[in-house]
């Protein structure tokens, strides 16, 4: 069974930091991109992150530029999300997701570019 298991979230002030995790287990991911997004109350799922297999490219939405960072440990079949200056506006249920291999381009800023989820990990920061 493929299972992707995000942990690493709570709660945290303003300015603080986090570091999410997602560990793989049931196949390796180790040849697919992997994303990160959130879901925040009453909102649509949105794109956060995005790493290469190789962890070499990493694309972020604006509002999370210079403060996150996507990196990947592919012989333990993890990502992770480090996120730093944590605004209120971030909280969210953040989910880790596994590319699918026909994704290109701009499929991977959605989440039908991605066939593998994990359950979320509830990040909650505050002012």
């Amino acid at each position: 069974q493929v299972q992707l298991v995000e942990s690493g979230g709570g709660l945290v002030q303003a300015g603080g930091s986090l570091r999410l995790s997602c560990a793989a287990s049931g196949r390796t991911f180790s040849s697919n991109a992997m994303g990160w997004f959130r879901q925040a109350p009453g909102k649509q799922r949105e794109f956060v992150a995005r790493i290469s297999w190789s962890g070499g490219t990493t694309y972020y939405t604006d509002s999370v530029k210079g403060r996150f960072t996507a990196s990947r440990d592919n012989a333990k079949n993890t990502v992770y999300l480090q996120m730093n200056s944590l605004k209120p506006e971030d909280t969210a249920v953040y989910y880790c997701a596994a590319a699918n291999a026909f994704s290109r381009g701009s499929d991977y800023f959605g989440p039908n570019g991605y066939g593998y989820w994990g359950q979320g990990t509830q990040v909650t920061v505050s002012s």
